[in-house]
């Protein structure tokens, strides 16, 4: 079933580069707009579609994983074949969207962190356990301690 893993992520890719071909038409440009990241956002969203169908089965994990293991490296490769002096000299709009890109995934993280709710953190969980250590005071070399 490893094999459907990689059958997932593979498809997952097809779409992905597809729509990032089409957006870039879309926008003009003669590139792949965003055809890894919709890859990914397609993979997250097939192995939660998996996973509430209780259909995602250990096979599937290992092919998905085996190539996630792979995802950073490429990104890297592709990343470096773009020609990023170019695309600056090109215009205002490049630092415009990379701004705004910026902005948007700062205000995603905050959206989804407040609708989380609360979580306990480290020190919370080590008092409740009872594991917590006391700080121990130490003195920074000139005789002052520091707590």
């Amino acid at each position: 079933m490893t094999i459907s893993g990689v059958a997932l992520l593979a498809i997952c890719t097809l779409f992905g580069a597809v729509l990032g071909d089409l957006l870039g038409m879309m926008l003009g440009v003669k590139a792949n707009v965003g055809g890894v990241g919709l890859a990914m956002i397609f993979l997250i969203a097939g192995r939660h579609w998996l996973v509430r169908r209780k259909l995602l089965n250990e096979g599937i994990k290992l092919g998905i994983g085996f190539w996630a293991a792979f995802y950073i490296p490429i990104v890297v490769a592709m990343a470096a074949n773009q020609n990023v002096v170019a695309a600056v000299e090109s215009g205002p709009m490049v630092a415009i969207a990379a701004i705004a890109t910026v902005l948007a995934c700062f205000a995603a993280v905050a959206l989804i962190s407040r609708m989380s709710g609360r979580t306990e953190t480290m020190d919370e969980i080590e008092a409740r356990e009872g594991t917590l250590t006391p700080k121990v005071a130490q003195q920074d070399g000139l005789g002052s301690v520091v707590r």
